[in-house]
């Protein structure tokens, strides 16, 4: 029989064991991918458009383009989102339809995201060409919006959900409507929580490639509307090395992407933890 703190010592060991590998996998990644594309990095590859499909120039309008429909997509879901978790959390009681809307959720979640794709490609691109142009920014930015609206709805839910009842009670104590208690005492003090869920969705919208390919057009030139097609760094990544074969300006689109999500993390904790001292009053 082992004793306790043989047990304690072994479970010490694989814990550690489990977070170092995580740690060396994340890194292994990470490296390999900036080792083999660090020395395509320059001013030039960040200003000069692609060209011959990709595998010579640089990545201005994928750049550009991954701007435009991350932004655009985020302006359609972050509102959405909020409000439906505000809508859940604070304006209903558990019941028949929360509970509904709350499997839709959650069943929308779970949706692979070829279907979506598929069904963006159906509904926005070809029913709605009229209002969205077709292949474009738009249609792109719509269909990704389907795909993030849970994460977004779920993570905004649970940070309102943890606002401590005081804070409603005291607000509601000293005469302040529902709505003011709301907008000026639950939304800031879940702040932190909220921005969390509009992050993990910018970061799987700068992620995505297979919707993308069949709502947003793949073109290489520098998008002037939101109803004109683009190309994400994401989609130049897959298509300059499944279909042009240079893996030179592949890895360094998958440098410049990894050193993008690396700085979304270091900002988004930054932010985060400024907005925990500013509500903690520290």
């Amino acid at each position: 029989m082992m004793s306790m703190q043989a047990k304690e010592r072994l479970a010490k060991a694989v814990i550690w064991g489990a977070a170092l590998i995580t740690v060396c996998i994340l890194a292994l990644i990470i490296g390999y991918i900036l080792v083999q594309g660090i020395a395509k990095l320059s001013l030039s590859f960040f200003l000069e458009n692609p060209r011959r499909m990709g595998s010579e120039g640089g990545i201005f309008s994928p750049l550009i383009g991954t701007i435009y429909f991350t932004c655009l997509t985020m302006l359609l879901a972050a509102p959405v989102g909020i409000g439906a978790a505000v809508y859940l959390t604070e304006f209903t009681r558990e019941g028949p339809l929360v509970r509904v809307i709350r499997f839709a959720t959650d069943a929308l979640a779970g949706i692979p995201s070829i279907v979506i794709g598929l069904f963006g490609f159906a509904f926005f691109v070809v029913f709605l060409k009229p209002l969205t142009g077709g292949w474009s920014i738009l249609s792109g930015s719509l269909t990704a919006f389907c795909m993030i609206l849970p994460t977004v709805v779920r993570a905004s839910e649970e940070a309102i959900k943890a606002v401590p009842a005081a804070y409603r009670e005291g607000s509601l104590a000293l005469g302040a409507s529902k709505w003011q208690t709301v907008l000026w005492v639950v939304l800031p003090s879940a702040m932190p929580g909220i921005l969390t869920g509009v992050l993990l969705g910018v970061g799987r919208v700068i992620g995505e490639t297979a919707p993308l390919l069949l709502t947003l057009g793949g073109s290489l030139l520098i998008p002037r509307s939101i109803f004109q097609p683009a190309r994400t760094l994401s989609m130049h990544l897959y298509l300059v090395a499944m279909e042009t074969g240079e893996f030179s300006v592949a890895f360094g689109t998958a440098a410049v992407l990894v050193i993008v999500i690396l700085l979304l993390n270091l900002l988004s904790h930054t932010l985060m933890r400024r907005l925990m001292i500013r509500i903690g009053g520290r």
